[in-house]
Protein backbone atom coordinates (compact mmCIF):
# COMPACT_ATOMS: atom_id res chain seq x y z
CA UNK A 1 0.00 0.00 0.00
CA UNK A 2 1.07 3.63 -0.39
CA UNK A 3 0.00 7.05 0.88
CA UNK A 4 -2.10 7.83 -2.21
CA UNK A 5 -5.05 5.95 -0.72
CA UNK A 6 -4.60 7.66 2.66
CA UNK A 7 -4.56 11.11 1.04
CA UNK A 8 -7.47 10.39 -1.30
CA UNK A 9 -9.76 9.72 1.68
CA UNK A 10 -8.97 12.96 3.53
CA UNK A 11 -9.46 16.72 3.10
CA UNK A 12 -6.45 18.30 4.75
CA UNK A 13 -8.02 21.74 4.73
CA UNK A 14 -10.59 20.37 7.17
CA UNK A 15 -8.90 17.65 9.24
CA UNK A 16 -5.75 18.27 11.27
CA UNK A 17 -4.41 14.81 10.42
CA UNK A 18 -0.92 15.02 8.88
CA UNK A 19 -0.60 14.81 5.11
CA UNK A 20 2.83 13.22 5.35
CA UNK A 21 6.12 14.13 3.71
CA UNK A 22 6.29 14.10 -0.08
CA UNK A 23 9.37 11.87 0.04
CA UNK A 24 9.23 8.82 2.34
CA UNK A 25 11.78 8.86 5.11
CA UNK A 26 14.67 6.44 5.17
CA UNK A 27 14.23 3.40 7.35
CA UNK A 28 14.81 4.29 10.99
CA UNK A 29 17.38 2.49 13.11
CA UNK A 30 14.66 1.90 15.71
CA UNK A 31 11.26 1.15 14.23
CA UNK A 32 8.29 2.80 15.92
CA UNK A 33 4.90 1.35 16.67
CA UNK A 34 1.78 3.11 17.88
CA UNK A 35 -1.69 2.04 18.94
CA UNK A 36 -4.40 4.69 18.62
CA UNK A 37 -7.74 4.28 20.35
CA UNK A 38 -10.28 5.65 17.89
CA UNK A 39 -13.97 6.27 18.62
CA UNK A 40 -15.47 6.92 15.20
CA UNK A 41 -18.75 5.27 14.16
CA UNK A 42 -17.56 2.39 16.31
CA UNK A 43 -14.71 2.01 18.77
CA UNK A 44 -11.58 0.33 17.45
CA UNK A 45 -7.83 0.43 18.02
CA UNK A 46 -5.50 1.33 15.14
CA UNK A 47 -2.36 -0.82 15.32
CA UNK A 48 0.53 0.68 13.34
CA UNK A 49 4.07 -0.56 12.60
CA UNK A 50 6.72 1.63 10.99
CA UNK A 51 8.24 0.12 7.86
CA UNK A 52 9.81 1.58 4.71
CA UNK A 53 8.85 5.15 5.53
CA UNK A 54 5.17 4.56 6.35
CA UNK A 55 3.04 3.11 9.12
CA UNK A 56 1.61 -0.29 8.19
CA UNK A 57 -1.87 -0.19 9.69
CA UNK A 58 -4.54 -2.56 10.97
CA UNK A 59 -7.89 -1.74 12.64
CA UNK A 60 -8.46 -3.97 15.68
CA UNK A 61 -12.16 -3.71 16.73
CA UNK A 62 -11.74 -5.11 20.26
CA UNK A 63 -8.22 -3.87 20.88
CA UNK A 64 -5.06 -5.86 21.64
CA UNK A 65 -5.18 -8.69 24.17
CA UNK A 66 -2.28 -9.85 26.34
CA UNK A 67 -3.88 -13.30 26.61
CA UNK A 68 -2.29 -15.79 24.15
CA UNK A 69 -5.59 -17.71 24.01
CA UNK A 70 -7.37 -14.68 22.55
CA UNK A 71 -7.15 -14.01 18.82
CA UNK A 72 -8.11 -10.46 17.86
CA UNK A 73 -9.44 -9.63 14.40
CA UNK A 74 -7.16 -7.05 12.72
CA UNK A 75 -8.29 -5.61 9.38
CA UNK A 76 -5.46 -4.23 7.24
CA UNK A 77 -6.16 -0.66 6.12
CA UNK A 78 -4.25 1.89 4.07
CA UNK A 79 -0.71 2.83 5.05
CA UNK A 80 -0.43 6.03 7.12
CA UNK A 81 2.37 8.61 7.15
CA UNK A 82 5.04 8.39 9.82
CA UNK A 83 3.82 11.72 11.20
CA UNK A 84 0.55 10.05 12.17
CA UNK A 85 2.38 8.41 15.08
CA UNK A 86 2.07 11.76 16.92
CA UNK A 87 -1.59 12.42 16.14
CA UNK A 88 -4.04 12.72 19.04
CA UNK A 89 -7.18 14.80 18.79
CA UNK A 90 -10.46 15.11 16.91
CA UNK A 91 -11.25 14.30 13.30
CA UNK A 92 -14.27 16.48 12.39
CA UNK A 93 -17.68 14.83 12.05
CA UNK A 94 -18.49 14.04 8.44
CA UNK A 95 -14.86 13.45 7.52
CA UNK A 96 -13.35 10.00 6.93
CA UNK A 97 -12.89 8.42 10.36
CA UNK A 98 -14.64 11.34 12.07
CA UNK A 99 -14.32 11.01 15.85
CA UNK A 100 -11.82 11.18 18.71
CA UNK A 101 -8.32 9.68 18.56
CA UNK A 102 -6.08 8.82 21.52
CA UNK A 103 -2.42 7.80 21.52
CA UNK A 104 -3.10 4.74 23.64
CA UNK A 105 0.37 3.16 23.39
CA UNK A 106 3.65 3.71 21.59
CA UNK A 107 7.21 2.44 21.55
CA UNK A 108 9.47 0.47 19.23
CA UNK A 109 9.14 -2.88 17.52
CA UNK A 110 11.54 -5.50 16.19
CA UNK A 111 10.63 -7.99 13.42
CA UNK A 112 11.73 -11.56 14.09
CA UNK A 113 13.00 -11.79 10.50
CA UNK A 114 14.54 -8.88 8.55
CA UNK A 115 12.51 -9.42 5.34
CA UNK A 116 9.23 -7.89 6.51
CA UNK A 117 7.83 -7.58 2.97
CA UNK A 118 8.25 -11.32 2.45
CA UNK A 119 6.40 -12.20 5.63
CA UNK A 120 3.63 -9.67 4.93
CA UNK A 121 3.10 -11.31 1.55
CA UNK A 122 3.16 -14.71 3.22
CA UNK A 123 0.66 -13.53 5.82
CA UNK A 124 2.73 -14.42 8.87
CA UNK A 125 4.56 -11.55 10.58
CA UNK A 126 6.24 -12.24 13.93
CA UNK A 127 7.68 -9.40 16.00
CA UNK A 128 8.45 -8.03 19.45
CA UNK A 129 6.91 -4.89 20.92
CA UNK A 130 8.63 -2.55 23.38
CA UNK A 131 5.86 -0.21 24.51
CA UNK A 132 4.40 1.34 27.64
CA UNK A 133 1.44 -1.10 27.66
CA UNK A 134 2.26 -3.75 25.08
CA UNK A 135 5.46 -5.77 25.18
CA UNK A 136 6.91 -9.15 24.32
CA UNK A 137 6.39 -11.44 21.35
CA UNK A 138 3.42 -11.14 18.95
CA UNK A 139 2.27 -12.34 15.55
CA UNK A 140 -0.04 -11.06 12.82
CA UNK A 141 -1.53 -13.89 10.77
CA UNK A 142 -3.61 -13.39 7.65
CA UNK A 143 -6.77 -15.44 7.65
CA UNK A 144 -9.86 -15.96 5.57
CA UNK A 145 -12.58 -13.68 6.84
CA UNK A 146 -15.22 -11.18 5.85
CA UNK A 147 -12.53 -8.75 4.65
CA UNK A 148 -10.83 -11.29 2.38
CA UNK A 149 -7.06 -10.87 2.09
CA UNK A 150 -7.16 -7.88 4.47
CA UNK A 151 -8.42 -9.97 7.40
CA UNK A 152 -5.68 -10.82 9.91
CA UNK A 153 -5.44 -12.01 13.52
CA UNK A 154 -3.33 -10.25 16.16
CA UNK A 155 -2.10 -12.79 18.72
CA UNK A 156 0.11 -12.50 21.79
CA UNK A 157 2.73 -15.23 22.24
CA UNK A 158 3.32 -16.92 25.58
CA UNK A 159 6.11 -15.12 27.44
CA UNK A 160 6.69 -12.99 30.53
CA UNK A 161 4.58 -10.14 29.10
CA UNK A 162 1.50 -12.35 28.61
CA UNK A 163 -1.43 -11.82 30.98
CA UNK A 164 -5.15 -12.51 31.36
CA UNK A 165 -5.68 -8.90 32.47
CA UNK A 166 -7.74 -6.74 30.10
CA UNK A 167 -5.13 -4.08 29.38
CA UNK A 168 -7.58 -1.84 27.48
CA UNK A 169 -9.71 -1.50 30.63
CA UNK A 170 -6.85 -1.48 33.13
CA UNK A 171 -4.91 1.22 31.25
CA UNK A 172 -7.44 3.43 29.44
CA UNK A 173 -5.49 6.72 29.37
CA UNK A 174 -3.30 8.31 26.71
CA UNK A 175 0.44 7.64 27.01
CA UNK A 176 1.25 11.24 25.96
CA UNK A 177 -1.43 13.38 27.63
CA UNK A 178 -2.80 11.09 30.38
CA UNK A 179 -6.33 11.89 29.17
CA UNK A 180 -9.37 9.67 28.74
CA UNK A 181 -11.05 9.68 25.35
CA UNK A 182 -13.88 11.87 26.70
CA UNK A 183 -11.35 14.37 28.06
CA UNK A 184 -9.65 14.58 24.65
CA UNK A 185 -13.02 15.17 22.98
CA UNK A 186 -13.95 17.85 25.51
CA UNK A 187 -10.69 19.75 25.26
CA UNK A 188 -10.39 19.46 21.47
CA UNK A 189 -14.00 20.32 20.60
CA UNK A 190 -15.19 16.80 19.78
CA UNK A 191 -18.29 14.77 20.56
CA UNK A 192 -17.99 14.06 24.29
CA UNK A 193 -21.16 11.94 24.45
CA UNK A 194 -19.79 9.68 21.75
CA UNK A 195 -16.26 9.50 23.18
CA UNK A 196 -17.32 8.74 26.76
CA UNK A 197 -18.98 5.50 25.61
CA UNK A 198 -15.48 4.17 24.85
CA UNK A 199 -14.05 4.92 28.31
CA UNK A 200 -14.39 2.45 31.22
CA UNK A 201 -17.18 3.71 33.53
CA UNK A 202 -14.91 3.40 36.58
CA UNK A 203 -12.29 5.65 34.95
CA UNK A 204 -14.95 8.21 34.02
CA UNK A 205 -16.31 8.20 37.58
CA UNK A 206 -12.80 8.75 38.98
CA UNK A 207 -12.21 11.62 36.56
CA UNK A 208 -15.45 13.32 37.62
CA UNK A 209 -14.30 13.18 41.26
CA UNK A 210 -10.97 14.76 40.38
CA UNK A 211 -10.99 18.53 41.14
CA UNK A 212 -8.87 19.14 38.03
CA UNK A 213 -11.76 18.03 35.81
CA UNK A 214 -13.79 21.15 36.59
CA UNK A 215 -10.88 23.32 35.44
CA UNK A 216 -10.66 21.77 31.99
CA UNK A 217 -11.47 24.15 29.14
CA UNK A 218 -13.40 23.12 26.06
CA UNK A 219 -12.24 24.30 22.67
CA UNK A 220 -14.67 25.39 20.00
CA UNK A 221 -15.67 22.48 17.76
CA UNK A 222 -13.58 22.36 14.57
CA UNK A 223 -15.27 24.18 11.70
CA UNK A 224 -16.38 21.84 8.93
CA UNK A 225 -16.02 23.34 5.48
CA UNK A 226 -17.99 21.47 2.85
CA UNK A 227 -16.28 20.91 -0.47
CA UNK A 228 -18.14 21.68 -3.71
CA UNK A 229 -16.34 18.91 -5.53
CA UNK A 230 -18.27 15.84 -6.61
CA UNK A 231 -18.04 12.95 -4.18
Amino acid sequence: MALEEYRRKRRFGVTTEPRGAATPRQRARKLRFVVQKHRAGRLHYDFRLEWDGVLLSWAVPKGPSLDPRVKRLAVRVEDHPIEYAKFEGVIPAGEYGGGTVMLWDRGTWTPDEPDVAKHLAKGDLKFALHGRKLAGSWVLVRTRGYQGDESWLLIKHRDEAASTRDVTTAKPRSVVSDRLLAEIAFEEGGDVRQAVTADPPSAVAAALRDPRTARRKRKRAPAVRHSKRAS
